[in-house]
C-alpha cells in the first residue's frame, strides 16, 4: 500500500520524468524543497500561468478547450489555497509543481499542456518578479500614507519653535514643522527610489523558458500585457538568470528603514524624562514589569532594530548573487526568503511609524524653551553684526563668541546679556541687536527657500499635498 509521502514522490518523478528512478531521500528532499516559504507566491503563480495558457491558445499551440479547463482549474486551486484547504507537498518541492499536480488531480490531461514552452526558470523569474513589483506598490502606499502624517504635524506646527541640533547639541532655533518636513523629503526619495526600481523590474520573463528561448511560435508581448508589464525581456538568458530586481527593491527597502530608524532614535530620546519633548500614545508604548512610572517607547525601539534585518537581507542576497554564472543555479533558491522577511518588516515598521506620528502630541512650551538655550540665537547675532555694522564674517563670529562666553560666565542666555555688556565687547552694538535674539524672531528671519520660517514651511507642505493628492 503507498503511503501519502510515497504517492507525492510519484508524482514528483513523474513531473521530473523517466531521468530518475527512485524520489530523493529525506535530506536531499529537505534541502531541495522550496514550498515553504515560496507558496506565498502562490496568486502570482497561478496568475501567471492562467496568461500563458491563453497566450498558448491563442497561438494555436494547445486548443482553446485544453485553455479554459486549465484557466478554471486554476482558479480552483486558488480558491483552495486562499481558503486554507490545499495540502501542500514537501515532495513537490515548489509552488509550480504543487500547482500543476492538483491541477492534473482536478482536470487531467490537460494539465500536462500547461508548461508547453516554458521553464521552471521563467515561471520561478516571472513568480518573484510580480511579487516584489506587488510588494514595491505597497511600500510607495505606505510611505504616502506616513508623509501623510507627517504633513499633518507639520501644518499643525509650523510656528512651533523647538531647538535645531548638530552634534546632538542645540545649535539653531528651528520650528516643528520644518523638522517634520525634512522627514518628508527623505521618505519622498525613498518612494521615488521605488517608483525608479518598478520601472526597471516590469519587464516580463515569461517566455525566456529555461535560458534559450523556445522553438514554439509563442506570443511573449501578449503575455506581458496580460501580466501588468511594459515588455517582455528583451534577452532570454538575463531575464531568467539576474535578480537585481529584488537587489534594487531591498536597497531600497535598506534607505527607508534608515530614515526610519533615524526618526524612530529621534523619538526615544524626544520621549525621555530628560527632553520631554513628545508624548507617545499608549497605543505604542509598553510599561515595564517591575518600575510603575516607566512608559516605555518599544515600537519606536523596533523599528529602529529593523533596519538590521532589512539590510541583512540585501547583504545576504547580494552574497548569493555574486560568484554564478548565467544561467540558473539552485543558489538561486535562497534568493526569497530574505525578500519575503525584509519586505514584511518594511511594510511593519511604516505601519507603527505613521500611527506613531499621527498619534504622538508635541509639548510645544518645552520645545520652546529647550529652543532658547545652548546660545542658539548666536549666528542670528553674528548675522546681525555682518549686517548692521558691516562687520566681515570673520571678525562677527569672534565678536558673537566672546558675548557667548560673557554670557556663560553670568550663568545667562544672549538675549539676557545688557546693552551695556555687549557694548563692553564691541562699541557700535545698539539697542536693535535684541530684535534678532529671541527664537520666534530667529526663524522668522529664516526665509531663503527651504528655510525655516514658517512661511517657509507651508510653502512645501502646500508643494507636498499638491503631490501626494
Amino acid at each position: 500500500m503507498m503511503t501519502e509521502t510515497s504517492k507525492d514522490n510519484a508524482k514528483a518523478n513523474t513531473m521530473w520524468g523517466g531521468r530518475f528512478a527512485a524520489g530523493p531521500d529525506a535530506i536531499m528532499e529537505a534541502i531541495n524543497a522550496s514550498i515553504g516559504f515560496d507558496q506565498r507566491m502562490a496568486k502570482q503563480d497561478i496568475e501567471g500561468s492562467r496568461a500563458h495558457a491563453a497566450m498558448l491558445a491563442a497561438a494555436g499551440i494547445i486548443t482553446d478547450t485544453d485553455a479554459a479547463a486549465i484557466r478554471e482549474g486554476l482558479l480552483t486551486v486558488l480558491s483552495e489555497i486562499e481558503g486554507g484547504t490545499f495540502e501542500f507537498s514537501t515532495a513537490l518541492e515548489d509552488i509550480h509543481m504543487n500547482v500543476e499536480s492538483r491541477l492534473k488531480d482536478l482536470i487531467g490531461e490537460p494539465a500536462g499542456r500547461l508548461h508547453t514552452a516554458r521553464s521552471r526558470n521563467d515561471q520561478v523569474a516571472l513568480d518573484f518578479r510580480m511579487w516584489v513589483r506587488e510588494q514595491t506598490d505597497a511600500a510607495i502606499t505606505g510611505l504616502q500614507a506616513l508623509m501623510k502624517a507627517l504633513l499633518t504635524q507639520a501644518e499643525a506646527g509650523a510656528d512651533w519653535v523647538m531647538p535645531g541640533f548638530t552634534h546632538l547639541q542645540v545649535a539653531q532655533p528651528v520650528t516643528w514643522g520644518h523638522h517634520m518636513m525634512a522627514y518628508v523629503e527623505m521618505f519622498g526619495r525613498d518612494m521615488s527610489r521605488f517608483a525608479d526600481a518598478r520601472k526597471r523590474m516590469n519587464l516580463s520573463p515569461l517566455g525566456a523558458a529555461a535560458l534559450a528561448g523556445t522553438s514554439f511560435p509563442i506570443d511573449r508581448h501578449m503575455t506581458a500585457q496580460a501580466l501588468g508589464f511594459d515588455a517582455p525581456a528583451p534577452n532570454s538568458l538575463d531575464a531568467v538568470a539576474d535578480r537585481d530586481f529584488a537587489l534594487e527593491y531591498l536597497a531600497a527597502c535598506s534607505i527607508t528603514a534608515m530614515h526610519l530608524s533615524r526618526f524612530s532614535e529621534e523619538l526615544v530620546i524626544w520621549s525621555s524624562a530628560q527632553f520631554r519633548f513628545v508624548q507617545l500614545s499608549d497605543r505604542f508604548s509598553t510599561g515595564s514589569s517591575i518600575m510603575p512610572q516607566k512608559k516605555n517607547p518599544d515600537a519606536a525601539e523596533l523599528i529602529r532594530a529593523k533596519i538590521g534585518r532589512i539590510m541583512g537581507a540585501m547583504v545576504g542576497l547580494f552574497t548569493v548573487m555574486k560568484g554564478l554564472p548565467l544561467t540558473y543555479s539552485k543558489d538561486m533558491q535562497e534568493d526569497k526568503e530574505q525578500v519575503f522577511d525584509a519586505a514584511d518588516s518594511l511594510m511593519l515598521a511604516l505601519a507603527a511609524m505613521t500611527g506613531m506620528v499621527s498619534d504622538m502630541n508635541a509639548n510645544v512650551e518645552e520645545l520652546e524653551r529647550a529652543a532658547a538655550t545652548g546660545f542658539s540665537t548666536a549666528t542670528d547675532l553674528a548675522d546681525w553684526l555682518v549686517r548692521e555694522l558691516g562687520m566681515p564674517f570673520r571678525e562677527a563670529h569672534h565678536v558673537t563668541g566672546t558675548l557667548v562666553a560673557l554670557a556663560e560666565g553670568k550663568g545667562c542666555d544672549l538675549p539676557d546679556l545688557s546693552l551695556d555688556d555687549m557694548q563692553g565687547v564691541h562699541e557700535n552694538i545698539n539697542a536693535g541687536v535684541f530684535d534678532v535674539l529671541g527664537v520666534h524672531n530667529s526663524v522668522a528671519s529664516r526665509t531663503s527657500y527651504g528655510g525655516t520660517a514658517p512661511s517657509e514651511v507651508r510653502k512645501q507642505i502646500a508643494r507636498w499635498k499638491e503631490a501626494l493628492k
